[in-house]
């Protein structure tokens, strides 16, 4: 479809990063990219691709998985030891273990390259972009105390117990991240005992309770379905 029949409206220019190893699927995407209003930089070897984010972190990447050097899996699971950058994976693999295990490993979404859509990872992107400026920082009001192991907002302490402290930490130093139900049973307890995701759960919903007096009865803990768990702070 030639560039020239279609308009997208974006107001606001963001850098993409495509790491994808096909070059026509690649100038497709910069092309509908920019169409769109987006900068745009393409990368073909997975190894480049940790070194282009800290160099110069992206608004968004657009990762495929089979990449030459380094697949996308392992590049998704080493960026999200550092960065929170949104992240959406490009694959020609339709399965749902697929799909599951991209997202567990940190992946914002997910989309099958068959058929090839510009136009919908175009408007994939936009919302992406448009739900990470709609996500508000953490407030200065809400207190991490790793020394004392409590958490405060607005100076008043927090009746946590000690599984709802660890939740919180791992979820509010990564708002919008999703956090999967095996990534927060490792966060709940210390000494290694056998405990299932069900136990996350009912922490997950005891937190949410204890928070919602201080967000305007606001959910900030949301539930992605199949997945788990992420923080954020959605403005009304």
């Amino acid at each position: 479809m030639p560039t020239d029949t279609f308009k997208f409206s974006a107001p606001v220019t963001a850098d993409i990063l495509i790491v994808e190893d096909e070059p026509k699927m690649a100038e497709l995407l910069e092309t509908y990219l920019t169409a769109a209003g987006y900068a745009s930089r393409w990368i073909s070897d997975g190894r480049e691709a940790l070194p282009q984010v800290r160099s110069r972190i992206p608004d968004l990447i657009l990762l495929d998985i089979m990449l030459p050097g380094c697949d996308g899996w392992q590049i998704c699971r080493e960026l999200r030891e550092f960065s929170d950058v949104p992240i959406l994976m490009l694959s020609a693999r339709i399965g749902e273990e697929d799909r599951l295990r991209g997202l567990e490993l940190g992946a914002d979404d997910y989309i099958c390259k068959t058929p090839f859509s510009p136009r919908e990872i175009v408007a994939r992107v936009k919302a992406m972009l448009r739900r990470q400026r709609s996500v508000t920082a953490l407030p200065s009001a809400l207190s991490i105390d790793e020394d004392l192991h409590c958490a405060s907002i607005d100076g008043v302490t927090l009746n946590l117990t000690p599984q709802e402290y660890r939740l919180l930490k791992a979820l509010a130093a990564m708002p919008g991240r999703v956090f999967s139900r095996d990534q927060l049973l490792d966060k709940l307890h210390d000494d290694y005992r056998p405990v299932t995701d069900r136990a996350v759960d009912s922490h997950i919903k005891n937190l949410r309770r204890k928070l919602e007096p201080y967000f305007d009865g606001r959910n900030v803990i949301h539930a992605i379905y199949g997945v788990g768990y992420k923080f954020e702070i959605i403005e009304p």
